[in-house]
């Protein structure tokens, strides 16, 4: 058996799931167009940079939705997969997943984004597996805005596979081969950890660094 293991922003979706739902929450009017717009984008130009403070974002990003009640919160998850994920699934993103399940591959994505915003869209998507940025929550459910041991973000990405392979005691050395698929140099660590990195819709410095190293480079959409 294989392991293939996908990014999901700028991967599999042509655009940053967590950055929409940030939009999402001011076009319900949950959070203001002005500050609330500025810190989002910039806590986006963060990540792009190799810079977020992922614990601060999830603070921020949060704020403008833990405290709804649960119906709220599901007619807007229904609203975000409708108008923001659904004009971003193309066809050769499917394509390539559906190749892997005919493959007979165990196929996870693993994401920076929290499970409350990518949970929908993985399920989406078909894939079962989910490994995400993981929110605390207390006793009744409610999101506290802090995250749940290690955030599934850089080289936390690496503890958290390694940590979902031993629950199905599983290792590296399972595999005959090993695939990631990632645009952002955010993925370094996991890319060099996998025997068969992929830099897919690749940020400039990824795919410089791709082309330095031969990892192939893949294109699912146009720039």
């Amino acid at each position: 058996m294989n392991l293939t293991l996908f990014d999901l922003d700028g991967t599999l979706l042509p655009g940053d799931s967590d950055h929409a739902w940030g939009e999402l929450m001011q076009a319900l009017g949950w959070a203001d167009r002005g500050d609330f717009k500025r810190r989002n984008d910039a806590f986006f130009a963060d990540y792009q940079a190799g810079t977020l403070d992922i614990h601060a974002y999830v603070e921020f990003a949060t704020s403008a939705w833990r405290g709804r009640c649960a119906a709220e919160l599901q007619a807007a998850q229904h609203r975000f997969l409708a108008e923001w994920i659904s004009p971003m699934l193309h066809e050769p993103a499917r394509a390539l997943l559906q190749c892997h399940r005919e493959q007979g591959d165990l196929i996870a994505i693993v994401t920076a984004t929290n499970d409350f915003v990518t949970r929908p869209v993985a399920t989406l998507l078909g894939v079962d597996e989910l490994i995400a940025t993981e929110l605390a929550r207390d006793a009744a459910g409610r999101v506290l805005g802090t995250i749940e041991g290690v955030p599934s973000f850089r080289e936390g990405k690496i503890a958290r596979v390694e940590a979902w392979l031993a629950r199905r005691g599983l290792g590296w050395g399972d595999f005959g081969r090993s695939t990631f698929y990632s645009d952002s140099t955010n993925d370094l660590p996991l890319l060099e950890r996998v025997s068969h990195p992929v830099a897919t819709n690749p940020g400039a410095a990824l795919e410089r660094i791709a082309q330095e190293r031969g990892w192939p480079v893949l294109r699912l959409f146009q720039a």
